[in-house]
């Protein structure tokens, strides 16, 4: 058999394969499932994005209800200075009707303030990582606030802004 005619073949082939594939895709494409299973409800309810985001939500608020933030801040611009104590108590957290809002009642304590405030808090999610999330955020007796705190595991992290001064955050999670 010559070259010419071993190409001619294997084109052939390809070529019957290829015709012969989309064929069956079309068929298999039109062919309808029985009714029990077209009706059929999702097996998990995981696989819903509402349920999921609800279950996540609501695990949420259950882990940060009575859980202490206890840790430190930095002061941007002052490289050489210790980072201060702080800590954050979060007497309740409860999920609210409005898309990724949640009222957190927290006892605040830095520097010379220690207050309990509610705070209605955007929750952001990055992944399955909640974000709790302040734009220009005034809290009462203490200022306006920005800042992106991340949850993970035990341990939060995150930036914060307080009129001109701001840092960083960070430190531990701890349940009563």
């Amino acid at each position: 058999m010559s070259h010419g005619t071993k190409l001619v073949l294997i084109f052939t082939l390809v070529w019957a394969f290829a015709v012969d594939s989309k064929t069956n895709a079309q068929t298999q494409a039109t062919e309808t499932p029985p009714t029990s299973q077209a009706t059929k409800p999702p097996e998990s309810t995981e696989s819903n994005p509402s349920t999921v985001s609800a279950n996540r939500e609501e695990k949420l608020a259950e882990y940060l209800s009575g859980a202490k933030f206890s840790g430190r801040f930095t002061l941007e611009g002052r490289p050489d200075a210790a980072p201060k104590a702080e800590e954050y108590t979060i007497s309740k957290c409860e999920k609210l009707p409005a898309e990724n809002m949640f009222r957190f009642t927290a006892r605040i304590k830095y520097g010379d303030t220690d207050q309990e405030v509610p705070m209605d808090l955007k929750v952001l999610w990055s992944g399955q990582t909640p974000v709790i999330t302040l734009d220009s955020f005034w809290i009462p007796g203490m200022g306006t606030f920005s800042a992106r705190v991340l949850i993970h595991s035990d341990r939060y992290a995150g930036t914060w802004q307080h009129d001109e001064k701001g840092g960083h955050l960070f430190g531990r999670i701890i349940k009563k």
